[in-house]
């Protein structure tokens, strides 16, 4: 029977860098915190056969089945070189039509195409999918990471999403409850607090997560975030939200993990791992330092701020799960598929906004093609490769009634605190459509920044700044390729 210091162990899933794994000394520590019996690791980074030689390696050298976790919410190419990168959920909603039986055959693929790269690297609890209704346009964080601003949306994508996954082998993980797409504020930077009603989060927010729950999701991942409403502790510290709403009231059996323990969102607090497992979480996510945090949980069982039944009851439901764990044969993806399905995705998304694109064929060659967006983010080599003339803005000097495209590129990431443009730019950018002959502002991003400029001739959303996403605008452009893409969220024009 493992001790006490074993059974916490288990309840904490460590950062692992794939891009480290050439250092044999960062190699060695890992495998030292496999032999202490560490849950499990989350992977950021590196080559995806490299990875999973690794894991591989871990896998058997550890008494217990470890958790493989990783941030694959845009396939495992996000992470993985190797692996297929796929478009955001925004622009899957975007693409799929569920009337449609063609699309819903590409849907299901793509998820199956997501889960067996997955299974391929060895991770079991892709951190999938993201279930936040995306209601404030300034999100900073969620953004293109939602599928929609409407919870039944959402709700329907997560249950198909889920459903495939589990079905799969697979341990899916909703996210970031009881719901992160209200907010304006980053919590990687700081804490997000969202002052709306429990009648209101029952309307919106908590709609997806209690369809996740229905269809079987495995593990779910707590915000760090604070609502008023429902506790003055942020909810991945919070008992209230935890144990009664969660647990007792949603019903919830699965795993609850916390988001990154190393963002700063609980800054302010002490004791956080220890609070959050007081809470009812079973998994401290992503700790600055394991063995840290190790010793301050089990500093918390000595000194009462934690019981050792919390720990037991944690505990034993991971060994529930990890004993359920699939072992899976070999698996050989066809990644050339799954790079097709990609390009079908990227080019069934583009959405045409508003305006109408019926123009001549030289079009282009007589445009002044001007850039923008959040700097040094975004690769512009598509964009170069058609359009060599295209200026960044900060060089553009503008001619009256010429007519103009320009491309806005946003990124959603951690620590960045903004997914739009700079006012700078936005009033920049308006000066020019006043002055064009006629003008398209492209979004590759966030669709949000479109409404800022209604007096355009047409707007473009594209969801993603990748250079797939370019591609897919250009044949549009130049090919007169089909826009078949709907917007699955609310643009208010002011």
């Amino acid at each position: 029977m493992p001790d006490l210091s074993h059974k916490i162990f288990q309840l904490i899933i460590n950062r692992l860098d794939g891009d480290k794994l050439g250092n044999v000394s960062y190699r060695d520590k890992t495998c030292d915190l496999v032999r202490r019996g560490i849950g499990g690791f989350i992977i950021f980074g590196g080559n995806r056969d490299a990875i999973k030689d690794f894991i591989t390696s871990l896998q058997s050298m550890s008494d217990i089945p470890l958790f493989i976790a990783s941030d694959i919410e845009r396939g495992a190419g996000q992470q993985f070189k190797g692996a297929t990168n796929f478009p955001p959920l925004m622009a899957i909603a975007a693409a799929i039509n569920k009337n449609d039986t063609s699309d819903m055959n590409l849907l299901d693929s793509y998820i199956t195409s997501i889960a067996e790269e997955a299974i391929d690297i060895g991770i079991n609890m892709p951190l999938i999918p993201v279930l936040d209704v995306n209601q404030n346009p300034d999100n900073p964080i969620i953004c293109t990471r939602a599928f929609s601003d409407n919870p039944q949306t959402v709700s329907w994508f997560c249950s198909r999403y889920i459903k495939t996954l589990q079905y799969a082998g697979l341990i899916s993980c909703a996210k970031h409850f009881p719901g992160h797409g209200d907010t304006a504020v980053d919590s990687h930077v700081a804490l997000p607090v969202i002052s709306k009603s429990v009648q209101s989060l029952m309307s919106t927010d908590l709609i997806p997560f209690k369809e996740a729950i229905k269809a079987g999701v495995g593990s779910i991942m707590m915000g760090h975030i604070s609502i008023p409403s429902l506790d003055s502790l942020p909810a991945s510290l919070s008992k209230k939200i935890v144990t009664e709403l969660l647990r007792k009231d949603l019903g919830f059996s699965g795993l609850v993990i916390t988001d990154a323990l190393n963002m700063s969102a609980l800054n302010e607090f002490d004791n956080v791992a220890a609070a959050c497992i007081d809470a009812g979480i079973d998994i401290i996510l992503h700790p600055a330092d394991p063995t840290k945090t190790l010793d301050e949980l089990i500093h918390a069982v000595d000194t009462g701020l934690i019981t050792e039944d919390t720990i037991e009851t944690a505990f034993q439901r991971i060994m529930q799960y990890k004993s359920g764990l699939k072992i899976f044969g070999p698996i050989h993806p066809d990644y050339e598929q799954h790079k097709n399905i990609a390009e079908n995705l990227f080019n069934t998304s583009i959405t045409l906004v508003s305006g109408n694109l019926d123009y001549p064929k030289d079009y282009l060659s007589n445009t002044d093609f001007v850039f923008t967006g959040d700097k040094n983010r975004f690769d512009i080599a598509a964009l170069k490769q058609q359009v060599p003339d295209a200026v960044h803005i900060d060089r553009y000097n503008q001619v009256s009634h010429r007519k103009i495209i320009i491309a806005i590129f946003t990124t959603v990431a951690a620590w960045q605190g903004s997914s739009g443009i700079r006012d700078h730019d936005r009033e920049k950018i308006k000066q020019i459509i006043s002055k064009a002959k006629n003008s398209i502002v492209i979004s590759f991003g966030s669709p949000y920044v479109l409404r800022h400029f209604k007096k355009a001739d047409a707007l473009i959303a594209a969801y993603d700044s990748s250079i797939n996403a370019q591609k897919a605008v250009f044949d549009r452009l130049i090919l007169r390729k089909e826009f078949k893409g709907s917007l699955p969220v609310k643009l208010l024009f002011p």
